[in-house]
């Protein structure tokens, strides 16, 4: 088995951490932003001083390649992205990206015998941070093979007018065609060139710690879908109007909300999650009673059949007299659980075995770049445990020797990806 190193890792976590230094140990690294372009610069000066080729494609994803013994062969890649949320951790994403750097380091340095050219690569805008939606270029890339329920969000057209959520006025196209990272669109991931694709990321949640594993084998994203409920009042002065007379659409949300935690909660799933983490009030005037409000619903389970039961609670807000407030319910989002390569998870399970290293499988809670591709060609991920499963925060942690081990694992299990 061959190991990475401690040393090299560490080195790589100590520069990453410093573009976007967001002043309280984390990071804020929009896409294609100045710090973005730092750590970009710093990932180019990396790979070609092994000797990989660099490659930029048409929505400005970079590509590090070693070539393998047959030229004819296709890639197998590994990566992930670049960018943060705002006031975010070192390693979301970006372990992804150290992970396949010091793949190809280690495969240099020692000079590994690989049939496969072996390539790591940054994805563009997985966060959606600056230019919404979540995982947009990924979605651009795979748009082909996406099911219908997800590609019409990804239309290429539609992701270039996508704004800027703090000036409201530029466009991710506009930041593409600034930057220095347009390339070509041939050299985009494709199954055409493409043999696999290897994930590594952070878990960004508690279950390996609380194991006491530093490695996790993800089988699987889950399944999940968002709603809006909106609630619509009539708006009166705070005043003047009887209590017993309005109808105050966040009381009426209030009371739906408590109602949908009451009933899902019924149905005893200990392993279904759910969460309402964005809501509107309208006209947000302290003097008004609202007369419109919405929130969202986001719910994660691997069975279509148990996200099915929470989505009828959902619908049955419709049916019922909030405060006198009338309920719609819209579909915002929604996904299948995508399961993993069976013979890539595999080859992780064996190279976690092999290696020495602390595993157990888990699902993925979270959405990565590595799903929308699992559509295009077999993928698979591997994650890293997350100290007090803390993520997209400052304070997220993982220690460089689970992040080493994580490396060492990846680079074991596609080299049994080359030799297959």
């Amino acid at each position: 088995m061959y190991q990475c190193s401690l040393e090299r890792m560490t080195n790589k976590i100590t520069t990453f951490s410093k573009f976007g230094d967001a002043g309280n140990g984390g990071i804020t690294r929009y896409t294609l932003s100045e710090e973005d372009v730092l750590a970009r610069n710093e990932f180019i000066k990396r790979m070609q001083a092994i000797g990989a080729i660099i490659e930029v494609d048409d929505v400005a994803n970079v590509y590090a390649t070693l070539p393998g013994s047959d030229p004819t062969a296709k890639r197998i890649v590994t990566g992930s992205h670049s960018d943060s949320v705002k006031n975010g951790g070192n390693y979301d994403g970006i372990l992804g990206v150290m992970s396949g750097m010091e793949v190809l380091e280690t495969i240099a340095e020692q000079n590994i015998p690989h049939k496969h050219p072996m390539t790591v690569m940054i994805f563009t805008n997985e966060e959606g941070s600056l230019y919404p939606p979540a995982m947009m270029v990924s979605g651009i890339l795979c748009y082909d093979y996406l099911p219908e329920t997800v590609k019409g969000k990804f239309k290429y057209e539609d992701m270039l007018q996508s704004k800027s959520v703090l000036d409201k006025t530029t466009t991710f196209g506009d930041a593409l065609e600034a930057s220095d990272f347009k390339g070509d669109i041939a050299n985009r991931l494709s199954p055409e060139n493409y043999k696999c694709m290897f994930e590594v990321h952070i878990e960004q949640g508690p279950i390996l710690e609380d194991a006491g594993k530093d490695i996790g084998i993800v089988d699987c994203v889950l399944g999940m879908f968002n709603y809006r409920l909106r609630f619509y009042g009539q708006a009166v002065h705070a005043g003047t109007f009887p209590m017993q007379k309005r109808q105050d659409a966040l009381f009426a949300a209030s009371q739906a909300l408590c109602y949908l935690h009451e009933e899902i909660d019924k149905l005893g799933y200990s392993d279904l999650v759910y969460t309402t983490g964005e809501i509107e009030c309208h006209p947000n005037v302290h003097t008004c009673v609202p007369d419109e409000v919405d929130f969202c619903i986001d719910v994660r389970h691997e069975s279509a059949e148990v996200r099915e039961k929470v989505l009828a609670i959902v619908k049955s807000c419709t049916e019922k007299p909030w405060a006198g407030c009338r309920c719609h319910v819209e579909r915002m989002w929604n996904r299948d659980t995508v399961y993993w390569d069976e013979t890539l998870v595999s080859y992780v399970s064996e190279a976690a075995k092999e290696s020495g290293v602390s595993h157990q499988v888990v699902h993925s809670g979270a959405g990565h770049d590595a799903q929308f591709v699992a559509y295009m060609m077999p993928t698979t991920m591997i994650f890293v445990q997350s100290k007090d499963g803390l993520s997209h925060c400052e304070p997220e942690y993982s220690s460089p020797e689970q992040c080493t081990a994580g490396a060492t694992v990846l680079l074991n299990a596609m080299l049994k990806a080359d030799a297959e």
